[in-house]
């Protein structure tokens, strides 16, 4: 074996490692969230059957009108009409609210799509990776990412926009350079190579104080 497949095995190895760890973390988090909102449920049955015990209607009619704004409030699930799609979304949503990022997601997936449910999870993932990263480096309140999924007559659009820290972000050789280590770039690169292989478009913009990528795949 070449010394430069040994250098592409190591990179294709690092970044796979880093696949893993970032998929654990996830899971683990949302994890973590269902533990809570079970110990939350338990308490909150507790406290309406003291309310119920009391004769308190008034009481208890409240006390579910606080919860059913607080759901409204916590609830991280995104049906996008494609269960892989829905899986990927939520987990990664679930990361970004962990670290205090806003999410803004609004998305449409058929369910039958041209590109596979590989390539689909690649670019998602990759996109959102490469978003919480650039948030990351912002105050927290000022942290922001917005998702728009859908049809554009024949073809699948994906938009993903997150606030950077003000500058307009350079390129080199074409590329927008990043603080991460070569498995983001690997990421990156697999992007590209599944969009044209796919046939279809892709557009990186960098403007004061936003990033946004966008994708075109064709459906028919």
């Amino acid at each position: 074996m070449s010394f430069l497949s040994k250098q592409i095995d190591k990179r294709i190895a690092a970044y796979q490692r880093e696949l893993i760890e970032t998929h654990y973390r996830e899971v683990d988090n949302m994890y973590r969230q269902m533990r809570g909102w079970r110990h939350d449920y338990r308490n909150h049955i507790q406290t309406m059957k003291v309310l119920a015990s009391n004769g308190d209607m008034e009481g208890i009619k409240a006390y579910l009108d606080e919860l059913d704004t607080d759901l409204n409030t916590v609830d991280t699930v995104v049906k996008t009409g494609n269960s892989m799609a829905d899986a990927i979304l939520n987990s990664k949503i679930s990361l970004a609210r962990s670290r205090a990022i806003t999410v803004h997601c609004d998305a449409h997936i058929p369910v039958k799509l041209r590109m596979s449910e590989i390539d689909l999870c690649c670019i998602i993932g990759n996109l959102f990776d490469n978003a919480i990263e650039a948030s990351m480096a912002l105050p927290e309140e000022e942290r922001l990412i917005r998702v728009y999924m859908d049809m554009k007559g024949t073809q699948f659009y994906i938009s993903f926009t997150n606030f950077t820290a003000g500058k307009k972000l350079e390129k080199i050789n074409g590329r927008f350079r990043t603080n991460k280590g070569d498995g983001h770039g690997f990421g990156l690169v697999r992007i590209d190579n599944i969009v044209e292989r796919l046939d279809g478009y892709l557009s990186r913009n960098s403007e004061d104080g936003a990033f946004t990528t966008e994708i075109l795949i064709p459906q028919a």
